[in-house]
C-alpha cells in the first residue's frame, strides 16, 4: 500500500525540489558568467587541486566525482584542449591513465574558486543562520548515507563513498 505524503511532507519536498533546482541553476550562472567554467569543469579542476601534486588516476578521478570513467574521459580530452589538463600514462600501470592540472589550469582554478565561494554564500550559506547548518548537515549526512547503503558506489563506473559529513571517502 501507498504511503503518500502528508501536507507537510508535501511542502518540504516539493521546497527542496524547487531549492535545488533555482539554487543549482544561479550558482552555475555565475560560475560561468565569472570564470567561463561549468559545473563539470569547476568539479574536475578542483578534485585536482586538492590532489597531492595535482594529478590523480583517470578512475580515481572518476570514483571521487562520481562520473564514469568514459564520461570523465571525454570530459578530459575538451580540459585537454583549452589547456586545463594533460593525460600521462600511469607509473605503476602501463594501461592507466593520470590526469595533471596544467599551470594554467592551476591559475583558473585559483581564480574561479573564489568568486564561486562568494556566489556559494551570497546565493545560500549567508541566508542561514548556524541552527539551519547544523540541522542542513545533519540532513544531507543522512540522506547521503542511506543513498550509499542502497546504491553502493561501483569502482568501475566511479563513485566513492559518501561520508556522514557529506564529504567522500575513497
Amino acid at each position: 500500500m501507498t504511503r503518500w505524503l502528508t501536507d507537510d511532507e508535501m511542502r518540504a519536498w516539493l521546497g527542496y525540489r524547487r531549492l535545488r533546482t533555482l539554487l543549482d541553476l544561479q550558482i552555475t550562472r555565475d560560475l560561468a558568467a565569472d570564470s567561463g567554467l561549468s559545473d563539470a569543469d569547476y568539479d574536475v579542476l578542483s578534485t585536482l587541486g586538492d590532489a597531492p601534486a595535482h594529478r590523480m588516476r583517470l578512475g580515481e578521478l572518476a570514483a571521487s566525482i562520481r562520473w564514469s570513467v568514459s564520461r570523465l574521459s571525454h570530459h578530459v580530452s575538451r580540459m585537454h584542449q583549452r589547456g586545463l589538463v594533460t593525460r600521462d600514462d600511469c607509473e605503476t600501470d602501463g594501461r592507466g591513465a593520470t590526469v595533471v592540472l596544467t599551470d594554467a589550469g592551476w591559475a583558473t582554478i585559483q581564480a574561479a574558486a573564489t568568486r564561486h565561494v562568494a556566489s556559494v554564500r551570497r546565493h545560500f550559506i549567508d541566508l542561514l543562520d548556524p541552527a539551519d547548518l547544523a540541522a542542513l548537515t545533519t540532513i544531507a549526512g543522512k540522506v547521503l548515507t542511506h543513498l550509499d547503503e542502497v546504491t553502493p558506489p561501483d569502482p568501475r563506473r566511479g563513485g566513492a563513498r559518501t561520508q556522514r559529513d557529506g564529504t567522500t571517502a575513497p
